[in-house]
């Protein structure tokens, strides 16, 4: 609507663009042909959320653009007279700047556009809802902190909160996540619950209980409230070709996502054994052509061996054959070798298990543990291991399995479109804690036409007795 009475209030004499800025960091821009008056160089940012600062980073030079998002307030303008105009006659009335103390948090626009940054935090109403009916979150971990998407959200969520711990081996994402949580933080600085503690560290989920008692030894004793696990990559990191991990750029075969680690995905290409690198894209990748495909791979050795993801796409291209109806089918086929090599380089399968029986370890009663998976492998790994931790304690000779209540949840999502019953959560019972989902928590199809790489993954949750 802001754009639209922008366009309106030009004089239609020449041609010129308006150039709609979608701040979801993809860069899907659409482009709208207008009657206007020529304009000098200007830059305008148009943005009607109040936490949101892409448009502000976006400057023009060459032509006139006039970047708009969704019809807030004009964050930053610089040009003529008459492009400051057009800006004034699309400025509505300012948004009021979210606190931290604020209870309503705009899940929808974060799903959308992404969180100030280029990554959209995923499932991102579901984690608030499994932590939203605390009495009182007063502390909360999140493993895998990424761009603070789901971090930003639980403390804008939860005023009551007092301890925040967010880790990650990324060096580039923590320190985008700290800039974040600081903002959020500082938002709030009058606010009665601004003695929030937060702690970011450059570490493995794998030694969270090393980190709380570096952080508080009482956490060890009283255990968090709250932990979250996003198991995924995220869109900074896809998206950057330096990193190695997009099948659709060229860059390093690197893959790592601790830049520390010695070990890169180029070197299992070139030096492993045939028979590893085969078992890799067998039990990492699940691929079916996988024999094939470390035949090719082994060959390209003598050629000199693979360098870049470019190099190793196009071997699989080559080997990969024509799907029914001639259509490629490599690019599913690349994007299970990459994930095989990406779960090789990182040894994320192999810590997963005792990193989730430590997480459950450092839960206070009550608390809660939700685990976000994005493919089979983890996704089955998260299943078994919640079913053993709330069993631990079986006896061998006793059939307490047997005994397992199933009982229904009174929250039921519905779906945007018909209203019919998305899914319906239940519990499992156990000795130790309870599963409160039977069945993993899947995106809502409306999410997934908001961010189509969250349609793999799977949301679990347990609680501790």
């Amino acid at each position: 609507m802001a754009m639209a009475a922008a366009a309106a209030a030009i004089p239609s004499l020449t041609k010129a663009l308006i150039k709609f800025h979608c701040h979801s960091g993809n860069r899907m821009l659409r482009r709208l042909r207008v009657l206007t008056t020529p304009l000098p160089s200007a830059s305008i940012s148009i943005c009607g959320y109040a936490n949101c600062s892409i448009g502000k980073k976006q400057k023009t030079k060459k032509k006139s653009w006039i970047n708009g998002g969704g019809g807030g307030c004009v964050s930053s303008a610089s040009g003529s007279a008459p492009a400051l105009a057009v800006a004034k006659a699309a400025e509505p009335a300012r948004v009021k700047r979210r606190t931290r103390s604020d209870k309503e948090f705009d899940v929808e626009h974060v799903q959308r556009y992404g969180d100030g940054e280029t990554h959209i935090p995923v499932m991102l109403g579901e984690v608030l809802e499994v932590f939203s009916n605390f009495p009182l979150l007063r502390s909360f971990v999140d493993c895998t902190v990424g761009a603070a998407g789901h971090s930003s959200a639980i403390i804008q969520a939860h005023p009551e909160l007092q301890l925040y711990v967010g880790l990650d081996v990324d060096p580039i994402a923590l320190e985008k996540a700290q800039a974040q949580i600081n903002a959020i933080s500082l938002c709030d600085s009058n606010s009665p619950t601004s003695d929030l503690k937060v702690y970011t560290l450059l570490k493995n989920f794998k030694h969270i209980k090393s980190v709380l008692a570096e952080v508080d030894e009482k956490l060890l004793n009283h255990g968090v409230d709250g932990i979250v696990m996003d198991l995924g990559m995220s869109s900074m990191q896809v998206n950057n070709a330096e990193r190695g991990f997009s099948v659709l750029v060229d860059g390093p075969l690197d893959m790592r996502m601790d830049p520390r680690a010695s070990l890169i995905a180029e070197d299992i290409l070139n030096s492993w054994p045939d028979a590893e690198v085969g078992r890799i894209l067998r039990e990492y990748g699940e691929e079916s052509n996988w024999r094939s495909l470390q035949n090719k791979i082994v060959r390209a050795r003598l050629g000199g061996g693979l360098h870049s993801t470019g190099e190793l796409v196009d071997l699989i291209r080559n080997t990969t054959a024509r799907t029914r109806g001639g259509r490629q089918g490599w690019i599913k086929t690349a994007t299970r070798v990459f994930q095989a090599l990406r779960i090789a380089v990182n040894n994320e399968l192999d810590t997963l298990e005792d990193s989730l029986y430590a997480c459950f370890d450092c839960l206070a009663p009550g608390g809660r543990l939700a685990v976000i998976s994005f493919h089979s492998l983890e996704d089955r790994i998260v299943k078994q291991t919640f079913l053993k931790i709330i069993e631990s304690d079986r006896k061998d000779d006793g059939d307490w399995g047997e005994e397992e209540k199933f009982t229904e949840d009174l929250r039921k999502i519905k779906n945007e479109n018909d209203g019919k019953e998305a899914w319906i959560r239940q519990m499992i019972n156990g000795r130790n804690g309870t599963i409160l989902t039977k069945r993993p928590i899947t995106p809502s199809e409306g999410e997934e036409r908001l961010n189509h790489r969250c349609r793999s993954a799977k949301l679990r949750v347990i609680q501790k007795v």
